[in-house]
């Protein structure tokens, strides 16, 4: 491990204000202290008077969202407490990704309202040599299609819907209590979190770590049946950021503060991703009624509602209309990339 600045030159970036720049549709990213979107709140137009931050650079806040670190390909302008990372020495775009990762890690050391204006250059990482391998084999471009798989444009027409209990259409299962084990960078078991992004992934693990892992450290310990839940299902966060839900196509571990949920047997329907992003939608529409510290949990949950599309099958009976369902997602743009 070295410090930071063994591996990067830093610098104050250009320290603009939105507010004093000219916001376009198409221009100059503008980078702020922000934790998503790569930073980026808006497009300025470019000033004739101030060069913007170079590219194939990193960009760190030291205040706000601190150590919120992102890779730019491309010219950018920042705003307050953003400095620039340049690589002393030849990084791909995949390297340069993973010090993202590495410096983040760090973010811990900052809470609190500390600031990282005056440390952050002696934070350690790992020096080139010591970034594993696995980083090199990964492609950092993720190319979309934005076709969509039925070219027939469906309407939703809400008014024809029926509510239903959420236990009339899923099996609603508890997390696993549990301590969060050990993480292992190149595992391939997901542990889903009561977060807000990155699909419910909050760090990868391997079995044996998940299997050693207790609440307490101590014996005896749950059985590993007990915290490997099964694929296609959605999880939703019961606590923290509360009625986010994402579709899992693998087999994963959770914490308590997310409820997984299986299509009720009843239907004798198997959940696909078309479904579950239709579904995924409809449940986060809930988010607005688990504000101000209310929890979602289990016990809670079955009595909650949920409208969904229908079809007759006798005269006063409806069940959901899974493939009216399936059929409006293919129908959207980039459906076919899902």
């Amino acid at each position: 491990m070295v410090p930071l600045i063994d591996i990067f030159d830093v610098w104050y970036g250009v320290n603009l204000e939105v507010v004093n720049s000219e916001v376009v549709s198409a221009g100059i990213p503008f980078v702020s202290r922000q934790s998503v979107n790569n930073g980026v709140v808006c497009h300025v137009k470019k000033m004739d008077d101030v060069e913007p931050n170079p590219s194939h650079t990193l960009s760190i806040a030291v205040s706000g969202s601190v150590l919120s670190t992102f890779y730019h390909d491309y010219e950018y302008y920042s705003g307050r407490d953003i400095y620039v990372a340049k690589p002393k020495i030849k990084l791909t775009k995949e390297e340069m990704l993973y010090y993202c990762y590495v410096i983040e890690q760090n973010k811990y050391r900052y809470n609190y309202g500390r600031g990282a204006n005056k440390t952050f250059r002696s934070i350690l990482v790992p020096s080139k040599d010591e970034i594993p391998k696995y980083v090199r084999t990964k492609e950092a471009e993720i190319r979309f299609c934005n076709k969509p798989i039925i070219s027939n444009k469906i309407k939703l027409n809400t008014d024809s819907w029926k509510w239903f209990r959420y236990d009339e259409i899923f099996e609603i299962c508890k997390g696993f209590y549990n301590k969060k084990p050990e993480e292992n960078p190149i595992g391939d078991i997901p542990f889903i979190g009561a977060t807000d992004s990155n699909n419910g992934i909050t760090s990868m693990h391997d079995l044996d770590t998940i299997k050693d892992a207790s609440k307490t450290g101590d014996e005896p310990n749950a059985p590993l049946e007990q915290k490997i839940f099964k694929s296609n299902c959605i999880t939703v966060s019961n606590n923290g950021s509360v009625g986010y839900a994402f579709y899992q196509p693998k087999e994963f571990t959770c914490t308590h503060d997310v409820n997984p949920l299986y299509i009720h047997k009843k239907w004798n329907k198997e959940l696909n991703i078309y479904i579950a992003m239709f579904l995924c939608s409809l449940i986060e529409k809930e988010r607005f009624r688990w504000d101000y510290g209310r929890k979602w949990r289990p016990k809670r949950m079955p009595d909650s509602l949920i409208k969904l599309p229908v079809r007759k099958i006798t005269p006063n009976e409806y069940e959901p209309d899974w493939q009216f369902m399936e059929d409006y997602i293919k129908s959207l743009p980039y459906s076919s990339s899902l």
